[in-house]
């Protein structure tokens, strides 16, 4: 385990990689003047971005690098062991009252004038809301991953991708052929395998989501599996740790020593791939200091504007429709849990508020 001396800073990680990608990409794109100017323009951004977040510190005044946006509660698929159509935040159908594309716009507005750099696209499935995507792509400052499984990428969304490279598509795969169709269905892993090669063809960036379990922790941890993302163009690599829906799935989650492995292993990839990026959830945020969420280094703003500590901690005291983000980041419960050390406290597996859920519910005064 790294001491304080020697943490692992996933902020200045992913700020340093995304500089060393920009590079590579201008380099590699000078025969393609639009994304070279997109690359070069992001990369000033960025900074200004850092600025924003160190001049409101110096005041006083925490702003996360980070924001993860859950833009539709809606799906296409039944993956199995999936946490959040178990919590019925992911649903065959729309449900009522979700943000719409203008009330997303502010929400990324006010995320770019404050000085988050990242905003994570989720859901349900958040392509099926192209109206959203394509609001966020205007917003050029942030780069916005988008965590899709993959399905729906067709030649209109190639399309916007290539206009607006902010807009960073990351593929839900589960390792091989084998385990990817047997969690998200059959025939998906051949549609992902399309589906980058037709990114990779029309040379846009994207990246991998990986929900780690003790079954396929090995294997997408090896050089042959990430050599085939990194040889059909992947420059992102999201390692999730997956956080069980009931007991029936609690022995899938990883535990102390597939941990302890994934952060060994991590430690090796980032000095094997020196333009690609690797992240993991929670495990970064082990090495990092602490859990992340609450506003900590991110928090989740849920598809009808509820902001949460994190997505596997659904619940929420303020809604971005009738508060500002600024005011978001120091609700009361994200300021108790921040104030009250949570975050730092060690566990299992998974997610520490995921397993600290009746000290959250308590602070909301809602204990069931």
């Amino acid at each position: 385990m790294n001491n304080n001396n020697n943490e692992f800073n996933l902020e200045n990680y992913l700020s340093d990689g995304v500089g060393k990608i920009i590079k590579g990409a201008i380099k590699a794109s000078l025969s393609n003047p639009k994304e070279s100017i997109f690359m070069a323009k992001f990369a000033l951004a960025s900074k200004n971005a850092r600025k924003l977040r160190v001049e409101a510190e110096k005041n006083g005044e925490h702003i996360p690098p980070f924001l993860i946006s859950s833009i539709t509660s809606q799906c296409n698929l039944h993956c199995a062991g999936c946490y959040s159509r178990e919590n019925n935040a992911c649903t065959d159908k729309e449900v009522q009252d979700q943000l719409t594309d203008i009330e997303w716009l502010k929400i990324f507005e006010d995320a770019k004038n404050i000085g988050v750099g990242f905003i994570l696209l989720a859901g349900g499935e958040p392509l099926m809301r192209a109206d959203i995507i394509k609001a966020a792509g205007k917003i050029r400052e942030i780069v916005f991953p988008i965590f899709t499984n993959g399905t729906m990428i067709k030649q209109e969304y190639i399309n916007l991708f290539a206009k607006h490279r902010n807009l960073l598509p990351v593929l839900s795969i589960e390792g091989n052929e084998i385990k990817t169709n047997d969690r998200r269905g059959s025939g998906v892993y051949q549609k992902l395998i399309q589906v980058m090669d037709t990114l990779n063809d029309n040379k846009i960036m994207y990246g991998a989501s990986v929900t780690v379990t003790k079954d396929n922790l090995k294997e997408v941890t090896t050089q042959n599996f990430l050599n085939k993302l990194y040889e059909r163009g992947c420059k992102v690599v999201f390692y999730v740790e997956y956080v069980p829906v009931d007991k029936d799935t609690k022995e899938l989650a990883p535990q102390q020593e597939e941990r302890e492995y994934l952060i060994e292993k991590l430690s090796l990839l980032r000095k094997s791939y020196d333009d690609m990026i690797f992240i993991s959830f929670p495990g970064d945020e082990k090495t990092s200091g602490g859990c992340l969420a609450a506003g900590r280094g991110f928090f989740h703003i849920n598809s009808n504007g509820g902001a949460e500590p994190c997505p596997f901690s659904p619940y929420s005291d303020t809604n971005l429709k009738n508060t500002s983000l600024r005011e978001a980041i120091n609700s009361p419960l994200f300021k108790r849990l921040r104030d009250n050390d949570i975050l730092m406290e060690d566990h299992i597996g998974g997610c520490v508020l995921f397993e600290k859920e009746e000290i959250v519910k308590s602070f909301l005064g809602s204990v069931k």
